[in-house]
């Protein structure tokens, strides 16, 4: 495969919903498969989109549980599989991501080597290579430090707000993006916290200044309803859609 593939695995905010896990994503190039995200409930559907043991690398944007806690499950397949311990894989985190992940098994942390599973790097505002992919990172606005992030590859872009509140950093991660992958956790009404999520109208908002394609809604918290989501994101002239799961965007 010479272009991108985003497969969404799940897109469910803050917890998973009754159709989906939380958030991941699949990313594919010539044969390197890149997980975004390992929210809870997300290992499971990720093994319909690619083997097991076919992950190259994954990359966390912050350390919330709905983006990361599926990485200790996946610490113990690849320690525990039949073929015997897995080697390990790169996880792009932010820092101290090894550790939080540990302390998933139990008070001592991680006692019998799960995260050696792992070779984990730190994020840093910048650019770097992941496999095929060149990837811009900045600072999101979100109460742990929390990363966006643009892949590049083959003359095509695909961005991703990963969690935030509103932000400047937004349009220039999104600029020309031919999608736009936003979190659009929050639908419009009174006294929303500040410095958290967006709104649907602000994702679009940030959609447009920036000239992305497509802008596809994400991280759609399950007592909301996603279409109330879609009309408040009408405002965006590109083409318009929610992420759910099982959808595959090819580039």
């Amino acid at each position: 495969m010479s272009r991108m593939r985003l497969t969404v695995v799940g897109c469910a905010g803050s917890f998973p919903g009754p159709d989906s896990a939380a958030s991941c994503y699949l990313l594919e190039a010539d044969g390197f498969r890149l997980v975004i995200e390992l929210g809870n409930g997300a290992l499971g559907p990720l093994q319909k989109y690619a083997g097991l043991f076919g992950i190259d690398a994954i990359c966390l944007s912050h350390l919330h549980a709905d983006h990361c806690v599926d990485l200790y499950s996946y610490s113990i397949a690849r320690m525990y599989s039949p073929a015997g311990p897995q080697p390990p894989i790169p996880v792009y985190a932010p820092a101290g991501a090894c550790e939080r992940i540990g302390l998933i098994h139990g008070p001592q942390g991680d006692e019998t080597g799960l995260m050696k599973r792992f070779t984990f790097e730190t994020l840093a505002p910048g650019t770097l290579e992941i496999g095929p992919f060149r990837v811009t990172t900045a600072h999101m606005n979100h109460p742990v430090e929390t990363f966006g992030f643009r892949f590049s590859h083959g003359g095509r872009t695909i961005a991703y707000s990963g969690d935030t509140g509103e932000t400047t950093e937004l349009v220039p991660l999104a600029n020309g993006a031919d999608v736009f992958l936003c979190e659009a956790a929050f639908l419009e009404g009174p006294d929303l916290p500040p410095d958290l999520h967006l709104t649907a109208g602000q994702a679009a908002g940030y959609a447009g200044q920036a000239g992305s394609g497509q802008l596809l809604l994400t991280h759609l918290q399950p007592w909301n309803e996603a279409e109330q989501a879609f009309r408040e994101a009408a405002a965006f002239k590109g083409d318009l859609a929610l992420a759910s799961t099982g959808m595959v965007v090819d580039l």
